[in-house]
């Protein structure tokens, strides 16, 4: 992906780096050849060596709004579209399609303030040839860390076709027995191409009657085959975790990050903590589910276990931020009661519902999604050296978080320095 060339001055806005300090008011931030120069108070700008009186080739006028990095969505799936059913995200549309609707929702996460996403898992292998796409600068997207098919234990959570349909899944899942199979499955994904190995420990609410969220979908020996498969090629692993002892087992076996992470006990916090594992909790998604679900046919039973999830996670959530541990801002958009564009939904409930303050929710979505994806040197953050990942705000960002819901209150979104969207892309033309 390109980066700017010359020099971008964009002033008159509180500055929040991404580190959960306070904001900095009256700030500036100096963008060179795509990089960050300067970030911090305007009347610094000079004594720091970069002269006030100097033109840049471009001013950027933050209104008295925000100037914040982008933001990271840490659980992306791009090739998920309005599903209704969990039957929908194999049977429903075919790859071509699929990789269509894929790009339409890329595009669609950049023009919401989200310059770098994590794939939290692909239909078919569309993440790996999206995030080339986007890097080779074809078509407008986030900084994307691919994931491809996952990988479930046979009879789990993903396994739902029937043998008599005898359509396999292979364009979804990887249906696993024991740890050979495991091994087998993440040497596919070795050869697509992807950077993470997203896997199925445990249940979900979702399918209450065989595997809800308290049941186990891997053996610990699978997952550990997993892990040491994909560690030994230089991939990442991560896993669907609601239930305690998949929680557990998955941080034994090695994983690198934990999805939802939905009911911990002490033990499972001690494990997590110890090897500083990050986890993206996906809170949104549930209170969607509990809300808007009735209205799409999601039975009581399901709606019940939501519940259920939501309460579990938010505390887990609390739990881990308290002590000192990683969250990542994320999860699940692409179904029908929550749909594509609405990722800083998450954001707002995280502040309004589970009681983080604006500041550390900004901090999990920036500096901590960055170092998710592998690239906390070089994103994430608003200091010098970073690569000018940048969303500028009309309004107060830390008073108000909603406003990031609405973005056509994005005076523009940055890439490298490059303004990708927003109204100043509007009025660029780009």
């Amino acid at each position: 992906m390109r980066s700017g060339t010359g020099c971008t001055l964009i002033r008159n806005g509180q500055l929040v780096d991404g580190n959960g300090t306070p904001p900095i008011p009256d700030a500036a931030l100096l963008i060179e050849e795509g990089r960050i120069a300067y970030a911090g108070p305007i009347a610094g700008l000079a004594a720091a060596g970069h002269p006030r009186d100097r033109e840049p080739d471009q001013t950027i006028d933050a209104r008295g709004g925000t100037i914040l990095p982008g933001l990271v969505e840490a659980h992306f799936h791009p090739t998920y579209f309005n599903v209704a059913a969990l039957e929908d995200l194999d049977i429903k549309y075919p790859v071509e399609y699929v990789t269509l609707l894929a790009a339409c929702n890329a595009k669609l996460a950049l023009e919401c303030g989200y310059t770098s996403a994590r794939s939290g898992g692909s239909l078919f292998n569309i993440d790996f040839w999206l995030k080339k796409a986007i890097e080779e600068d074809q078509m407008p997207g986030p900084r994307l860390a691919a994931s491809g098919r996952e990988i479930c234990g046979a009879g789990g959570l993903m396994d739902w076709n029937p043998d008599f349909r005898k359509i396999g899944m292979e364009g979804l899942v990887l249906i696993v027995n024991g740890p050979h199979e495991a091994r087998q499955a993440v040497r596919k994904l070795v050869k697509d191409g992807v950077e993470w190995v997203k896997t199925y420990p445990t249940g979900d609410a979702a399918s209450p009657d065989i595997n809800d969220h308290h049941t186990l979908c891997m053996t610990f020996e699978e997952m550990a085959a997993v892990v040491s498969t994909a560690h030994n090629h230089g991939l990442k692993v991560t896993g669907h975790c609601r239930a305690t002892e998949g929680i557990k087992n998955a941080l034994r076996a090695g994983y690198d990050a934990i999805e939802h992470g939905t009911f911990m006990d002490d033990e499972a916090m001690d494990l997590l903590l110890e090897r500083d594992v990050p986890c993206v909790p996906a809170l949104y998604f549930e209170y969607a589910s509990i809300v808007r679900g009735p209205e799409f046919g999601l039975p009581p039973r399901v709606i019940d276990g939501h519940k259920e999830t939501l309460e579990g996670g938010a505390e887990s959530a609390r739990r881990i931020l308290k002590a000192g541990g990683r969250l990542g801002m994320g999860g699940d958009y692409g179904f029908a009661w929550n749909p594509h564009g609405d990722y800083a939904r998450e954001l707002t409930f995280f502040v309004r519902h589970v009681g983080f303050t604006p500041l550390e929710t900004l901090r999990c979505a920036t500096r901590n999604g960055a170092e998710i994806l592998g690239r906390g040197h070089e994103l994430g953050t608003l200091e010098p050296g970073k690569l000018a990942d940048v969303l500028i705000v009309d309004g107060d960002v830390v008073a108000d978080i909603s406003v990031l819901e609405d973005r056509r209150r994005f005076i523009a979104v940055l890439q490298g320095g490059i303004v990708k969207a927003g109204q100043l892309a509007r009025t660029l033309g780009n």
